[in-house]
């Protein structure tokens, strides 16, 4: 998954392909664990989505903009808005069902 900062986000959602983006900051332990399993499981999703990550820590205005106060945070963006979030760590099925529920 291709680490993207803020200007490269707010592009990228405007697009009319769906956004998968992972909020997470590099001393978060859960985020660590998640970062394998959703580089795993964006192969299987990439003609659907769009798969990328914002580190928080370096774009705080867009953590403040979508009310992230927890991470792992991770959302789907559809036209440019949220359309769907879940926040904390998930097993690979649980991302599965996630993303099937909502791309």
């Amino acid at each position: 998954m291709k680490k993207i900062s803020e200007q490269q986000f707010n592009e990228l959602i405007s697009g009319t392909k769906p956004v998968v983006c992972d909020f997470f900051a590099t001393w978060c332990g859960p985020c660590k664990m998640l970062a394998p399993v959703l580089e795993e499981v964006s192969a299987d999703y990439a003609d659907k989505a769009e798969f990328v990550k914002v580190d928080v820590d370096e774009a705080p205005s867009l953590a403040a903009k979508y009310g992230i106060m927890s991470i792992p945070f991770v959302a789907v963006f559809k036209g440019g808005d949220m359309a769907a979030k879940s926040i904390g760590f998930m097993p690979k099925g649980e991302v599965k069902q996630f993303l099937d529920e909502n791309l």
